[in-house]
């Protein structure tokens, strides 16, 4: 992704104390796609409605199929659940209380507000530490918060440590890969819903917007 990171400032960022996140898991939120668990915080406005997109936690992008009540041992019968469909899987269920105050569920951007962050890409800042773990706690924050513009800070500080792990003859590390390919989905699923542009094609949008600011 280039242009996302074009603007990329020469000068690092001075390398700052990063304390570990405690996790706290969500046990009542029952989840069918991959028997996990989003350990995220709240972000809940008001209540969805069926046929919404959504993003939740680290899943990414959703569709509200249903609100419904659980008929399980132990879950009160007047509960409702968000029935979520992740958007780009072709299985697959997530149910998570409406009332979940653990993990981030919040509406995708508008086109005007996918457009005007496309815009700002080139003052975005990427983050620098050194140390690995607390780097990959970064990485596991961001992804988290389900910012985009949290994403765009990744792949660009993951873009930047590709380039420069490549003139040192070094590949880039599985984790490094792993949260850069996350970010991009999540980036990429969020606009081409907003924008209404199909996924594949979302790179050649930003290019193209980004290269447009230097005319």
């Amino acid at each position: 992704m280039g242009k996302i990171t074009k603007n990329i400032e020469e000068n690092k960022k001075s390398i700052r104390k990063e304390k570990p996140v405690l996790i706290k898991y969500n046990h009542r939120c029952m989840e069918t796609v991959m028997d996990w668990i989003v350990p995220v915080r709240k972000e809940v406005d008001k209540m969805f409605e069926k046929g919404e997109y959504v993003v939740y936690g680290s899943v990414g992008v959703c569709e509200v199929l249903d609100i419904t009540t659980m008929d399980l041992e132990g879950v009160p019968k007047d509960r409702l659940y968000y029935v979520l469909h992740p958007y780009y899987q072709k299985d697959g269920r997530i149910f998570t209380p409406v009332d979940n105050d653990k993990t981030v569920i919040r509406r995708i951007i508008s086109k005007k507000e996918a457009d005007t962050l496309i815009d700002d890409i080139p003052n975005i800042d990427e983050f620098w530490i050194s140390n690995d773990k607390l780097r990959e706690v970064k990485y596991k924050e961001c992804i988290r918060s389900c910012e985009c513009r949290e994403w765009i800070r990744i792949i660009k500080t993951l873009y930047l440590r590709k380039q420069e792990r490549l003139a040192s003859g070094k590949k880039i590390t599985a984790t490094d890969s792993r949260y850069f390919k996350q970010a991009e989905e999540n980036l990429y699923s969020e606009l081409s819903i907003s924008l209404n542009i199909p996924k594949n094609e979302m790179e050649k949008y930003i290019a193209d917007k980004l290269e447009k600011q230097h005319v």
